[in-house]
C-alpha cells in the first residue's frame, strides 16, 4: 500500500496545520471561549471535520494515484499535475486560515460566503486582513507559501513516482477508496450528514465555528448558497416594495404609530398584551411532528387521537388552523419566529439567518426566561441546533441526553423518553420563568415505538403511531396538571404539519390544515372557527403569557377582538407552489406563471372562480413577495 503512504502523510499534516490554527484561534479569542468551557468539544469536533475538509480536498489523489501509475505516460503526467494541484490547494488552504482571525474580527464569522464575494476585490480584501492581524496573517502566509513549496518538491521526490502499479490493483483499491472518502465526508451514519450544527455547542455563534476549519466553512457556505440562488430565481410577480409593506402592515394590523423603524425595519412594532399578568407566565409549546388533522377525529379525520380531542371543551381550539408547510423545519420557522412561507429556503437552515434573526426564544430570553429545545432526535436535522443556539435558545436537549430510554428507534427516543425528560426539565427550573419547545419523534417513518402500549390500528403502522403520540402526549400532559409549574405555565399543542401532503391541483389545501389547542389553568376556554395560522402563535401566544414587547412578526394576536372568529386568512408553500387562502377564496401562485383565483368551497375544496376579486389577488401577492422583502432587507430582526 505505499502508493497511498505520502498521500495519508500528507492529510495528517492538514491536520495538523487545522489544530494549531484552531489552537491559535482559541488564544487570541480566548474571552469568548472560556465562559464557553467547551475547549474539548471545539478540539475534539475539529478533528472531524477536518476529516471531512481533508477527504473532500484530497479525495481526488486517493481515487487517482493508483490509475496514474499503471502507464508510464500517465506517470509522467502525474509527477508534473500532482505537485501542481496540491501546491495550488495548500496554497489556497492555507491563505483561507491566514485570513481568519481577520475575518473573525471583522464579521464575528469563520470566512463563509461573504469571503468569496470579497475576493472580486483582492487589494481591498488584502489591505484590511493585513491591517486587522498584520503579524499573524503575514506568519502563517509564509509559513503557507514555504510548505506549499516544500511540499511540491517532496511530492516530486516520491520514492514510489517511478514504480507501475498493476492496473487490476487500481480496480480493486477503487470502490475501497471511494467507500472510504464517502464515509469521511458524511461522517455519520444518522439520517443527514454531518453539518456546522454538529458543532454548536454554545449561544455563542462564533465560538460555535471554532470546530470547523475556515476551507469547510467556505466550501459548506457555497454549497448553500448555491441551494439558495436556485430557489431566489423563483418569482410569483411583481409589486412595489412599498406597496407590498402597506398591505401587509394594514393586514396585519400594524399602524405607523406602532412601527419602530419603518425604514429598516418597517414590520418591527410594539405588540401590548391583551390580558394583563401580575407576573409573565411559563410557556411550553409542544410541536407534534407530522400530526395533521387527517388524523383528528374532533377535526373530521379519523378517530385516534383521544386525549388530544379531550382538550377542545377546556382549551383555546383552533378550527381551522393550517400549516405553513410540509416539512419540519418550516413549521418551526413559522411557530418561533412567525416568518412566512417562500419557495426560498426556510429562516432556519439559510445561511443568512443564522444569527440575529428574530425568534420568539430570543424575545423570551432578553425578557429573564430560561429557553430550551428538547428534541427525542439529533438536534443538527435540518440544522436546527445552529439555528437555536444563534437565535435564543440556551439549552438543546437532544437523543445524546437519553440515559437508559425506554425505546429507541431509527429518528430518537419515544415520545414517553421525549416527555419523561421534558417534565423533569421543567420541574426543575423552580422560580425561574420559562419557554420550551418540545419536539417530538415517534411520528415519523418507520413508525417505531415501545410495544404494548397501544393496540394496533386497522389502518396500519402510521395511525398506529400516531395513537401511540397520543397516548404519549396524554401521559405528559397528566404529569403536567399535577406538577408545580402546572399553575404558572401556558402550553400550545401544535403540529409542524400535516403526513402525506398530496392530493389537488396546485396545492393540496385540506392537507395543510392541523390540529391546535393552548390549555392551562387561565386559559379561558374558546373555539377559534374562522382560518388561521402557524404564523399567528407567536404574537397569540405573547398575549397569553402577559408579556408586552417588540417585534417583527405579522401574525395576528388571535385575543384581539378584531380578530377572534373574524375573517382570517392562511398562507402555506407546496414545494414551488404557494396558496392563499381567506374565507371563500383562494390564490394560487406558481412560478413564472399567472396566479390562478378559486374559490374555497366546503372541506378546502379548490373550485373554478368566475369573478376574480383584485383586492384578494393583491393581498395574496404582498404576502408572497413580503417574506423575500425582509430577507433581502435583513429587517426581520429585534
Amino acid at each position: 500500500m505505499g502508493v497511498y503512504r505520502r498521500p495519508a502523510i500528507l492529510a495528517l499534516w492538514f491536520i495538523a496545520a487545522f489544530a494549531v490554527s484552531r489552537l491559535i484561534l482559541s488564544v487570541i479569542f480566548w474571552d469568548r471561549v472560556a465562559p464557553t468551557d467547551g475547549l474539548g468539544f471545539i478540539f475534539a469536533q475539529g478533528i472531524r471535520f477536518d476529516l471531512i475538509t481533508v477527504a473532500a480536498v484530497l479525495g481526488p489523489v486517493f481515487l487517482l494515484r493508483p490509475f496514474l501509475h499503471t502507464a508510464q505516460v500517465l506517470r509522467r503526467v502525474s509527477n508534473v499535475l500532482r505537485p501542481v494541484y496540491l501546491g495550488a490547494v495548500i496554497a489556497a488552504v492555507f491563505f483561507v486560515e491566514a485570513s481568519t482571525a481577520s475575518f473573525i474580527e471583522q464579521f464575528d464569522s469563520r470566512p463563509n460566503f461573504l469571503f468569496v464575494e470579497y475576493l472580486q476585490y483582492p487589494r481591498e480584501v488584502f489591505s484590511t486582513v493585513i491591517a486587522s492581524k498584520p503579524v499573524e496573517f503575514t506568519v502563517f502566509s509564509l509559513a503557507a507559501l514555504g510548505l506549499a513549496w516544500w511540499v511540491a518538491r517532496w511530492m516530486r521526490r516520491d520514492p514510489f513516482a517511478q514504480r507501475r502499479v498493476s492496473p487490476w490493483f487500481a480496480l480493486a483499491a477503487l470502490p475501497l477508496v471511494a467507500l472510504l472518502m464517502f464515509a469521511l465526508i458524511r461522517s455519520t451514519t444518522a439520517h443527514r450528514p454531518v453539518n456546522p450544527s454538529n458543532a454548536a455547542f454554545s449561544q455563542d455563534s462564533m465560538v460555535n465555528q471554532l470546530p470547523l476549519n475556515s476551507p469547510y466553512s467556505v466550501l459548506y457556505a457555497i454549497e448553500e448558497r448555491r441551494g439558495e440562488a436556485a430557489n431566489e430565481r423563483i418569482r410569483y410577480g411583481q409589486m412595489e416594495d412599498s406597496e407590498v409593506l402597506e398591505v401587509v402592515l394594514r393586514e396585519a394590523g400594524i399602524s405607523a404609530a406602532d412601527q419602530l423603524d419603518p425604514e429598516n425595519r418597517p414590520t418591527l412594532h410594539r405588540q401590548t398584551a391583551t390580558v394583563r399578568r401580575d407576573e409573565p407566565l411559563n410557556l411550553v409549546i409542544v410541536l407534534l411532528e407530522s400530526q395533521g388533522a387527517t388524523y383528528v377525529g374532533s377535526l373530521g379525520g379519523k378517530d385516534l387521537t383521544p386525549n388530544l380531542d379531550s382538550l377542545q371543551d377546556d382549551s383555546i381550539w383552533f378550527e381551522r388552523l393550517y400549516a405553513t408547510g410540509i416539512r419540519s423545519a418550516r413549521g418551526i420557522e413559522a411557530v418561533i419566529t412567525g416568518f412566512t412561507p417562500s419557495p426560498r429556503t426556510n429562516a432556519v437552515k439559510r445561511s443568512d439567518t443564522q444569527t440575529g434573526f428574530f425568534t420568539l426564544p430570543a424575545l423570551l430570553s432578553e425578557k429573564g426566561y430560561h429557553t430550551s429545545f428538547i428534541y427525542g432526535g439529533e438536534s443538527h436535522f435540518d440544522n436546527m441546533r445552529r439555528f437555536f443556539l444563534n437565535n435564543g435558545f440556551q439549552e438543546v436537549v437532544d437523543r445524546h441526553d437519553y440515559e437508559n430510554p425506554v425505546f429507541e428507534g431509527s429518528w430518537g427516543v419515544s415520545d414517553e423518553d421525549l416527555y419523561a425528560l421534558a417534565h423533569e426539565k421543567l420541574s426543575g427550573r423552580g422560580d425561574e420563568p420559562f419557554f420550551s419547545l418540545i419536539f417530538t419523534t415517534s411520528h415519523h417513518e418507520p413508525f417505531e415505538y415501545p410495544p404494548g402500549r397501544v393496540t394496533d390500528s386497522e389502518y396500519g403502522p402510521r395511525e398506529s403511531s400516531i395513537k401511540y403520540a397520543d397516548y404519549a402526549l396524554g401521559q405528559f400532559l397528566e404529569q403536567a396538571r399535577n406538577s408545580d409549574y402546572w399553575e404558572n405555565t401556558v402550553f400550545m399543542i401544535v403540529a409542524d404539519h400535516n403526513a402525506k401532503t398530496f392530493g389537488e391541483k396546485y396545492v393540496p389545501v385540506r392537507k395543510f390544515r392541523i390540529p391546535g389547542a393552548i390549555i392551562g389553568p387561565t386559559i379561558e376556554p374558546r373555539r377559534i372557527s374562522g382560518i388561521s395560522s402557524q404564523i399567528d402563535i407567536v404574537p397569540t401566544l405573547l398575549s397569553l403569557i402577559g408579556v408586552d414587547s417588540v417585534h417583527p412578526a405579522i401574525g395576528r394576536d388571535l385575543t384581539r377582538p378584531e380578530y377572534f372568529n373574524g375573517a382570517g386568512r392562511a398562507q402555506m408553500q407546496f414545494h414551488y407552489n404557494q396558496a392563499w387562502i381567506e374565507e371563500g377564496r383562494a390564490v394560487i401562485f406558481r412560478p413564472d406563471l399567472e396566479p390562478v383565483s378559486l374559490r374555497l368551497g366546503d372541506n378546502d375544496q379548490l373550485l373554478e372562480d368566475q369573478n376574480p376579486d383584485p383586492d384578494v389577488l393583491r393581498r395574496a401577492l404582498a404576502h408572497a413577495l413580503w417574506g423575500p422583502l425582509m430577507i433581502r432587507m435583513q429587517a426581520y430582526r429585534l
